[in-house]
């Protein structure tokens, strides 16, 4: 049986490229599903030629395209969406709103960036080993069950989040109020999914997010932070293999 294709779009946090963003869950759901997993623009290798591009609402739909391009760059008429957080999750429904036809369900996470910006751009005003780990230890429930990676993780955001144009790029992704969604532009099936111990970004942006959408199903997963396919993976594979199979 042919696996259906699966675009997995990673989060927004300074220094994150698709491979790092995905690594716990994605060999799992390859053997279920053909999965893509592109580095967004403004990040790991598509930091390059995105001048211009200012506001969140601005970047989901600049990625929406890139999305596009990439469907059809593999001849891929239609596919389900994984989208995580700022960046994927932004991504994700910008593409729903614009290209509905291409998309079968849809997954967000975090809140998908819908929620207020936050009070200042993470990492950057003080870009250092000691706050890239700070930063990443916000996404998880309890960092004392991840130490390990996310110590791995903070070497390799580093190094990516200090690249030529990565700060301009990350920084102006925060010019302009939170992403817009309009429900009546989005019809398909989607499924929000939010960390009850999120501490960037509260489980009422994805309660509100969830209320707009006309087909859409909100699960709270417990003990998990804002990265929920790290803190709990086996109930997030379960959760997306369920919806996307349905």
């Amino acid at each position: 049986m042919d696996r259906p294709p699966l675009v997995l779009l990673h989060g927004g946090g300074p220094g994150v490229d698709a491979a790092s963003n995905w690594a716990s869950v994605q060999p799992r759901l390859s053997s279920r599903f053909r999965c893509l997993a592109p580095d967004l623009l403004g990040f790991g290798t598509r930091i390059a030629g995105t001048g211009g591009i200012e506001g969140p609402q601005a970047w989901a739909l600049a990625r929406a395209r890139q999305i596009l391009a990439l469907l059809d760059s593999h001849g891929l008429d239609r596919v389900h969406v994984l989208g995580n957080s700022a960046a994927g999750g932004a991504a994700a429904l910008a593409l729903l709103s614009v290209a509905p036809e291409r998309v079968g369900r849809a997954i967000v996470m975090g809140g998908a960036g819908t929620g207020p910006l936050p009070p200042a751009v993470p990492f950057y005003d003080h870009p250092t080993k000691q706050s890239m780990r700070a930063t990443l230890g916000r996404l998880v429930a309890d960092e004392s069950e991840h130490g390990a990676l996310l110590d791995e993780l903070a070497e390799v955001r580093l190094r990516q989040a200090l690249r030529p144009g990565a700060e301009a790029a990350f920084r102006s992704m925060f010019a302009e109020g939170p992403l817009r969604v309009d429900p009546a532009t989005i019809t398909n099936p989607v499924l929000v999914l939010h960390g009850q111990r999120d501490r960037v970004s509260r489980v009422g942006v994805s309660e509100r997010l969830a209320a707009t959408l006309p087909h859409a199903r909100l699960e709270v997963v417990a003990g998990a932070g804002h990265w929920i396919h790290v803190d709990r993976p086996d109930r997030f594979r379960g959760l997306v293999e369920e919806f996307l199979n349905a």
